[in-house]
């Protein structure tokens, strides 16, 4: 699949983010804990360069613990502040809120010594659409702030939001690039929402993701929709047995795919065929953690 979306909103995002980066102290930027690297859209490094940055890799409950490991540690190997959130529990935001504070200790007592009491620390959200950047800011404000949708493009313009009387938190709309150079960065981006299901042939993107989890996560594959072998076998005919076996069904008994496209897709975004996650960190991390070993 070839997947290539920009709509228009996204250059007025970039010009957004680019002139009020200097109005803030530390920028936040939010990835989906199921896809850490193809959440990571190369246009903000470009934009935030050496403005200091916390991850906090969100939807955490829905990703692989196991993997959610490997990850902090690829991340920490490379100096990079990481906290692992969930935006309806709650998880991470008091350790958000610490690590914005010590980031900015300097600052603030700098602005002290000067006679300015009571600085803000002005910190930024950016990330890709439907990453949960308005529930992550809702979250850590404690009241119903920024306005939250399940599906991508809800936020069209930046709002400033109070956090408590030390943090305020600008909320900037979503960004996606436009272009991915990496046909797989956009598969993933597509698994998880982040693209709008309208422009998508839902058939071919949920054939594609069972194939993926079939290799992945055969087990768990399997076991939600009573599937034989799944190693090795097309995603169209998975997609077909699932739907059979769901009842999704339509006159002279053939498999109705758009439907059960539909149930797969929603079932994988919502952890309902169990704690994914579609990306493993690079080869080099294995590569670093082998000669590690070694050397102990």
């Amino acid at each position: 699949m070839n997947i290539q979306w920009f709509p228009g909103h996204m250059a007025k995002t970039r010009r957004l983010i680019s002139e009020n980066l200097k109005l803030v102290d530390v920028v936040i930027e939010l990835l989906d804990a199921r896809i850490p690297l193809s959440s990571r859209n190369p246009e903000i490094d470009r934009l935030v360069g050496s403005k200091p940055r916390i991850i906090a890799l969100n939807k955490s409950d829905l990703s692989d613990p196991e993997k959610n490991r490997l990850w902090a540690r690829y991340f920490e190997k490379r100096n990079i502040e990481v906290i692992y959130t969930n935006a309806l529990t709650g998880m991470g935001m008091d350790q958000m809120k610490n690590k914005l504070k010590e980031m900015t200790r300097s600052k603030t007592e700098s602005a002290a010594a000067k006679g300015r009491i009571g600085r803000s620390i002005k910190t930024m959200v950016v990330g890709i659409p439907n990453v949960g950047k308005s529930a992550f800011i809702n979250k850590i404000a404690g009241r119903a702030s920024a306005r939250t949708g399940d599906r991508p493009g809800v936020t069209r313009s930046k709002q400033w939001v109070r956090i408590n009387p030390e943090i305020q938190l600008l909320d900037t709309p979503g960004i996606l690039w436009p272009r991915f150079e990496d046909p797989e960065t956009g598969l993933n981006l597509a698994f998880t929402g982040a693209i709008k299901d309208e422009i998508m042939d839902t058939v071919e993107l949920a054939s594609k993701l069972m194939e993926k989890l079939a290799v992945m996560y055969p087990d768990k594959l399997a076991e939600r929709y009573r599937l034989g072998r799944v190693e090795g076998r097309p995603g169209y005919r998975l997609l077909e047995e699932a739907g059979r076996n769901r009842g999704c069904l339509v006159s002279g008994g053939e498999v109705d795919l758009n439907r059960i496209a539909s149930i797969v897709l929603d079932e994988f975004r919502g952890g309902r065929i169990g704690k994914i996650t579609l990306e493993d960190p690079p080869n080099e991390y294995y590569m670093e953690e082998h000669h590690e070993k070694a050397d102990d």
